[in-house]
């Protein structure tokens, strides 16, 4: 048997780690574009300076070799031969398989805007690679533009302000983390951003940009006409699941690939996990999805089971934020909030159940609240008390193997 995975991300080191644990002998080769494995989370950091490679790198020590894994590294899928099971890489090489696991991600987007898809000093980052052209880049830069304050966008404005740059972030919403936060939270994230240097330009986007002699973008020009002068641009206006490698397969999907609740494309003994199948593109579930993809290659069927409840966790200047569940309030929702100098705490209950919770500054105990999302439990006389809850509450009725939401 050889198992083929690409990619070389959470999904994909986590599949491997599963397959390898329930077959200790086929052969198993990974590939990637990216030759280290990295945390993306982390790459702010290397930005700044804080981390080289081999710190960005979660997986064991010695991970491949251990696991008798083969990594061609540095080399990019083209094209996915479902009829012969072949993979065929960039330089027409070709790597059989029996079971496949796509598992390749997503691509920063670049707007066309200008010059940005053209010009030398706009990146986006999403890769090891993207931060190490940014950071060659940013050693003689001064003015660093972002444009988006997602969560990717703050993270590199946040790695250019500890190496004490001017850095400016446009967003078109009107505040900050717009996906992740509401405006209260985003707020405070704001006000510790700007403390350190950051200039905002909210409510607004890039229409135009000026280039010099060079093809380096020295301005970008904003909708209500103000003009933002730049040395380096980074765009974290989103991404796109990096599925170019399934074109003219019969493996389904347009926008991402479409998968069952094992993980499995439309062609039999090919997989797919993480960015690449468009659900939930958050650490921990492209792992979760890993290991459903890993153990369903290996004949051992496993769902995964966590497409609900969204999580994200944020850290900006010692300051943390948890949101838990789908975060936007619908009609007919009921909105519990506590705020106090310490914690900003948000509930939104939905037909009597809790359906999504943030919580800023103190987030301990928040376990109970993902247990009780995942499985939907009826809170009946404790929704008064919501932001109370332990597990004592619920300890009787807890199954087995549900401990693990403890957090």
């Amino acid at each position: 048997m050889i198992y083929v995975i690409l990619g070389a991300g959470a999904a994909g080191i986590t599949a491997a780690e599963t397959i390898r644990q329930n077959d200790k002998d086929s052969a198993i080769v990974m590939i990637s574009t990216d030759e280290y494995v990295h945390s993306r989370c982390m790459l702010h950091k290397y930005i700044s300076g804080e981390r080289d490679e081999k710190a960005l790198d979660f997986a064991p020590e010695d991970f491949f070799e251990t696991r008798n894994i083969y990594w061609i590294k540095g080399k990019k899928a083209e094209q996915i031969d479902t009829e012969n099971r072949n993979v065929i890489l960039e330089d027409q090489t070709k790597i059989h398989y029996d079971k496949l696991l796509i598992a390749t991600g997503a691509d920063s987007f670049i707007p066309p805007v200008g010059d940005f898809r053209t010009a030398g000093n706009v990146f986006g980052l999403r890769n090891l690679s993207d931060a190490q052209a940014i950071k060659a880049m940013g050693e003689q830069a001064e003015n660093i533009l972002v444009i988006g304050a997602g969560l990717v966008g703050l993270d590199a404005a946040y790695g250019f302000l500890e190496k004490k740059r001017r850095v400016t972030v446009v967003e078109m919403a009107d505040r900050i983390l717009p996906l992740q936060l509401d405006a209260c939270a985003g707020k405070e994230y704001q006000r510790l951003f700007e403390q350190a240097g950051c200039r905002f330009l909210l409510g607004r986007k890039a229409v135009r940009t000026v280039s010099d002699e060079n093809g380096k973008i020295n301005t970008v020009v904003l909708d209500d006409d103000t003009e933002v002068p730049c040395d380096l641009i980074i765009v974290a206006a989103g991404v796109r699941p990096a599925i170019a490698c399934i074109k003219g397969s019969r493996i389904a999907g347009e926008r991402s690939i479409e998968v069952n609740e094992y993980m499995q494309t439309s062609v039999p003994d090919i997989y797919a996990a993480g960015d690449v199948t468009g659900l939930a593109g958050i650490w921990p579930n492209a792992m979760k999805q890993g290991a459903a993809a890993g153990s369903s290659m290996c004949g051992i069927k496993q769902q995964y089971i966590d497409r609900y409840c969204m999580k994200n966790t944020i850290n900006f200047f010692g300051l943390t934020t948890l949101s838990l569940g789908r975060g936007a309030a619908e009609e007919g929702d009921e909105v519990l909030v506590r705020e106090d100098s310490k914690s900003y705490k948000k509930a939104i209950i939905r037909d009597g159940k809790l359906d999504s919770i943030l919580l800023q500054g103190d987030i301990s105990y928040s376990g109970i609240y993902q247990y009780l999302i995942k499985n939907q439990i009826e809170l009946g006389d404790k929704k008064e008390r919501i932001f109370e809850l332990s597990f004592a509450d619920y300890f009787g009725t807890l199954p087995d193997g549900q401990y693990d939401y403890v957090v």
